[in-house]
């Protein structure tokens, strides 16, 4: 049992299957003995998982979970479960439940006490980072950005402080409104990485920064199909707060009194009025002779 299963209450189990995000030479050997011995597959799309399950040489009776009848269906997986079938799930490509189906069926399964276990391996998220060449010891995946151009602009706007790596999926039909957009709000110097068709025959990865990639793309229209993954770096590393009140505070504390400067201070700058009063006794503290 893994470490992130849940409790036993009944026979049946749950097995949560990674599959290849293109190759099929990538499934695990454990992935693929745990497909062999369930008594069903939970998937995702049945013409996707036919080629995968196929290549195993195997036949096991499926069941079509996707977003649209998920919860409706989650009173037969149930039963099945408590009365001891081994089930397994597994989504179109790489790790269920990431941006897929499946966390009404989990949260369900943690209600109930019936185990879970997790089968990892491919994931579109990882192997993007790992191709980047951007920071990737601390990152954030949003995956796929609002389709409506105005919700995807609040995200980004949203989002364009944030110093971590950002990873989001894309769609073929919506990557160059995706890179503009990114471009005019996170600025078009920001370095990135678009991956395509990771696993696959033709992988690609595209490294440059925002505006350069836009504009590889409408150069190579070729470029705008396939299977994204888009690397963003973080936004640059500001001051630490306590560092910017500091500055900011000593030349007024130099020439007025502590809640003048404070105030002042906070007009010009924003800060919270709790920080800045706190950091400016300190500062004056400091000043004092022993």
């Amino acid at each position: 049992m893994s470490a992130d299963a849940v409790s036993t209450g009944g026979a049946g189990e749950l097995f949560v299957v990674a599959t290849p995000i293109g190759n099929l030479e990538d499934l695990s050997p454990r992935a693929a003995a745990t497909l062999a011995r369930v008594d069903r597959v939970l998937v995702e799309d049945r013409r996707h998982a036919q080629r995968l399950l196929q290549h195993l040489g195997l036949h096991p009776p499926t069941l079509a979970l996707h977003e649209h009848n998920e919860r409706e269906l989650l009173p037969k997986i149930l039963t099945e479960l408590r009365e001891g079938a081994l089930l397994a799930l597994i989504s179109d490509a790489g790790m269920p439940l990431i941006s897929d189906p499946g966390f009404p069926l989990l949260a369900a399964l943690r209600r109930e006490s019936v185990r879970v276990t997790v089968i990892p391996g491919p994931s579109a998220v990882t192997a993007a980072l790992a191709l980047a060449g951007l920071p990737s010891d601390r990152f954030c995946f949003e995956g796929f950005l609002p389709a409506k151009s105005g919700a995807r602009r609040r995200t980004l706007e949203r989002l364009k402080s944030e110093e971590r790596t950002l990873v989001f999926y894309e769609a073929p039909h919506r990557i160059m409104a995706a890179l503009e957009d990114l471009g005019q709000i996170f600025g078009s110097d920001r370095p990135a990485a678009l991956c395509r068709e990771l696993s696959k025959l033709h992988e690609e990865c595209l490294r440059d920064d925002l505006g350069t990639l836009l504009q590889v793309l409408r150069d190579t229209p070729e470029k705008q199909r396939g299977e994204m993954t888009l690397v963003v770096a973080g936004a640059p590393s500001s001051a630490p707060e306590e560092e910017q009140t500091r500055i900011l505070l000593r030349p007024l504390l130099a020439e007025l009194p502590l809640t003048q400067a404070v105030r002042i201070a906070e007009a010009q700058s924003g800060l919270p009025h709790r920080l800045l009063y706190q950091t400016a006794l300190a500062l004056t503290s400091a000043a004092l002779p022993d």
